[in-house]
């Protein structure tokens, strides 16, 4: 199996192969609880612990396991630290617990953990099914905070509400407003909201990705225009 550097590990879990935004994996939750940004960080690192430990583990474990039983076996590992993650936020964010409520359980059903479990960590070593995980994990987050910052901004013109959930009471005056003669988008908190938001951020991406191919061949043309030994 060709070697992938550790670079582009991170480079595909946060950007290239986003699993939100390209693969468009764990849609459920990207899409149920991203009315906030502290919601879909929450939910987004919750989830990223539980992808850097099970790839750890199923790493460890990958030549251990008969090949008739490995799905099993990782979706037992992935339950497991689900509700280790899941005990812990209902004892340290109780508040914030609340409000997220189902879709804690609900990441043993995230296809991008046991997809990344299967595809790459059973496949690898420690090192690297540690670095996939996090880089996933954190790529899958910035895409949750990202739509809940959009959507809490337009729809409810704030930023940052109720961060003392996550972060404590000396986080309540994080909180920013775009000011009283703002009154909110209903659109962009409502379900609808949430597919139109993602489709922008695709579209954005999208566009992103298209148009650095063009910069290089300009960048490359110009090099080439300017020749060795000049400028």
């Amino acid at each position: 199996m060709a070697e992938t550097g550790y670079g582009k590990l991170i480079k595909d879990g946060l950007w290239s192969n986003n699993q939100a935004l390209v693969a468009l994996l764990g849609l459920c939750p990207l899409l149920a609880v991203t009315n906030t940004a502290v919601n879909g960080l929450g939910l987004g690192l919750a989830t990223t612990l539980v992808l850097v430990l099970s790839n750890t583990t199923v790493s460890l474990i990958r030549n251990l396991v008969r090949e008739e039983v490995r799905l099993p076996i990782f979706v037992l590992v992935i339950a497991s630290f689900v509700t280790a993650v899941e005990l812990a936020m209902n004892a340290f964010f109780h508040d914030l617990y609340k409000i997220l409520g189902i879709f804690i359980p609900l990441i043993v059903t995230n296809c991008a953990i046991i997809g990344r479990a299967e595809a790459f960590a059973s496949k690898n070593s420690l090192p690297r099914a540690l670095t996939d995980g996090l880089a996933m994990g954190l790529g899958f987050t910035l895409a949750l905070f990202t739509l809940g910052a959009l959507r809490e901004l337009l729809g409810m013109g704030t930023l940052f509400s109720q961060a003392d959930l996550m972060f404590g009471e000396g986080a309540r005056g994080l909180t920013l407003e775009m000011g009283e003669a703002y009154h909110g988008m209903l659109l962009a908190i409502l379900p609808p909201g949430a597919f139109l938001g993602l489709g922008l951020l695709i579209a954005l991406k999208n566009l992103l990705d298209g148009r650095r191919p063009a910069l290089k061949r300009g960048a490359d043309a110009r090099a080439e225009a300017t020749g060795p030994g000049e400028g």
